[in-house]
């Protein structure tokens, strides 16, 4: 028994510690997760805590992890985890049935589980927190109790600061598909011979106030005694995905710049706010004035955002403002605004706003672009 409680112990602070730190490289993509969960729920008014509960979330998973795996205020860290683990267990339970968002971000980006594979993973690690918990009052203290809650406050602090950090200058591990050194356009390519997503379809028709459903091998297309009413397609089988599938870029006029962007022999510099209206004034400005000096200096320069058009005409300043998908931009990079600079259509660089390099650093990559 000793020994499994020890293989119990390794097992738990491993995952969460495994699980907070992921979140912390990338909180903002938490936040998305924990939106798409209040939209899902119909929770929408509590959208303005999302990014204080990914961070609230992934410091408790690492603080209890830590504990538990270092044996600091292990009691504690036991705790911790009996309680998170009681909440998140019936919780991905109800996922698992109804599947409102199907990925839970459990291990952020770095890793995705279904919703059922989520529920048996909690499965294992309640079992293990349970015995965890049943012998907690064996457990004895390593240093004195200020000593250890000095170490856990030291371990809070640093983390939470880890995480800003990564929240400020983007996350120091990618885990997105936009990851310096992509092509973008070989991301995009859908191999031959894959499967691909299979649907079934069904057409429902209406004869004498009476409607019935049809496949694609029974329906009436010559009997106009029935109307067609409606159609549905059900995804039956998932098929593959190329990594990047959602990448389309269209300008203010409606024009597709897509593959103008992406075979372009030379820098481009994209300037990302998913929503203009969130991201602070200054930076955007500030853009804009950094957008000016580097089409002066031969690099293209483009805005990107999902914002309305009434918002972006009321921005017109003669820069070239386009329009993408907001999920795509917030995969793209996690700031508002933030920065990707492309040469030959490969990332070439990614920063948010607190960390682009000067207008000098740009300037100096006109000479290798001009001499193609």
């Amino acid at each position: 028994m000793k020994t499994f409680r020890i293989i119990s112990r390794i097992i738990i602070g491993i995952v969460f510690i495994f699980s907070g730190v992921v979140k912390a490289i990338d909180p903002l993509g938490s936040a998305y997760k924990f939106h798409d969960y209040f939209q899902a729920f119909n929770l929408g008014f509590l959208d303005s805590l999302s990014l204080p509960l990914s961070i609230l979330l992934c410091t408790t998973e690492f603080i209890a992890g830590f504990s538990v795996l270092t044996a600091f205020r292990q009691k504690t860290g036991i705790w911790l985890v009996m309680i998170l683990m009681v909440i998140f267990t019936p919780l991905t339970l109800i996922l698992a049935l109804t599947n409102p968002v199907s990925d839970c971000g459990c291990f952020g980006d770095a890793i995705h589980l279904t919703n059922w594979q989520t529920f048996w993973k909690n499965i294992v690690l309640i079992s293990l927190t349970i015995v965890l918990f049943v012998n907690r009052r064996q457990i004895k203290n390593i240093f004195s109790t200020a000593g250890e809650w000095s170490i856990i406050a030291i371990a809070i602090a640093l983390f939470i600061l880890f995480s800003m950090y990564n929240l400020r200058f983007l996350p120091i591990i990618d885990f997105l598909p936009y990851k310096t050194g992509v092509k973008i356009a070989e991301k995009m390519v859908v191999p031959e011979g894959v499967k691909v997503d299979e649907y079934k379809t069904t057409f429902i028709y209406e004869k004498a106030g009476i409607r019935k459903e049809f496949d694609l091998n029974n329906y009436p297309a010559d009997d106009t005694t029935w109307k067609f009413i409606d159609q549905k397609s059900v995804l039956t089988r998932k098929g593959y995905q190329p990594p990047i599938h959602d990448f389309v870029i269209t300008s203010s006029t409606g024009e597709d710049l897509t593959q103008k962007i992406l075979s372009y022999h030379g820098y481009s510099l994209l300037m990302i706010s998913k929503k203009l209206s969130e991201a602070d004034k200054n930076r955007i400005f500030d853009g804009f004035e950094f957008g000016r000096y580097c089409i002066s200096n031969g690099i293209d320069f483009y805005i990107l955002t999902a914002s309305g058009s009434d918002e972006v005409t009321s921005y017109e300043n003669g820069l070239q403002f386009c329009y993408a998908d907001e999920t795509t931009l917030k995969t793209m990079i996690r700031a508002n605004p933030g920065y990707i600079l492309l040469r030959d259509g490969i990332i070439s660089g990614k920063w948010s706003w607190a960390n682009l390099p000067d207008k000098e650093w740009f300037g100096r990559l006109t000479l290798p672009t001009n001499s193609k």
